[in-house]
């Protein structure tokens, strides 16, 4: 299994180059996080790219590093999405950080991935990420008041 998550983690390399920030592979998965001003390009790729095919969003949350040594740069919030090509059977997760930590924002996903909806609205009410482009931005578990 490591041989082929090396081999995908290599491909997934070349194709993104310089958005890459880092990659890993840690209890069998494979980990990239990329650009964030290269983010919305780059989840087109791995939607539409033969290759890829990640065609199914699995998960999408939101992190804060406030408390933790892991954030890249300094940067305190981060989204990871969980994606899965069922033409190639293969997972992968992308951590993108949110460059602003006053107001953190990320384009949405909901056009590549419709799943992304609700998992948006979920990050944005409770870590106050905005996702730029959203149809439907509002919270989903707490009150306004």
């Amino acid at each position: 299994m490591t041989a082929a998550l090396e081999s995908q983690q290599e491909k997934l390399c070349n194709v993104f180059g310089e958005s890459v920030i880092e990659s890993g592979i840690r209890f069998d998965e494979l980990t990239l996080t990329l650009n964030a001003d290269s983010w919305l390009a780059s989840a087109k790729t791995l939607r539409d790219y033969a290759d890829f095919k990640f065609d199914q969003l699995i998960d999408l949350c939101g992190l804060d590093y406030s408390e933790y040594s892991g954030g890249v740069g300094g940067t305190r919030y981060a989204v990871v999405y969980h994606l899965l090509s069922l033409d190639h059977n293969k997972r992968v997760r992308v951590k993108v950080f949110a460059a602003d930590d006053d107001l953190p924002m990320l384009p949405s996903m909901i056009d590549i991935w419709p799943a992304a909806n609700w998992f948006e609205r979920e990050a944005f009410d409770l870590f106050g990420i905005v996702f730029t482009g959203h149809p439907d931005l509002r919270r989903i578990l707490t009150d306004y008041g």
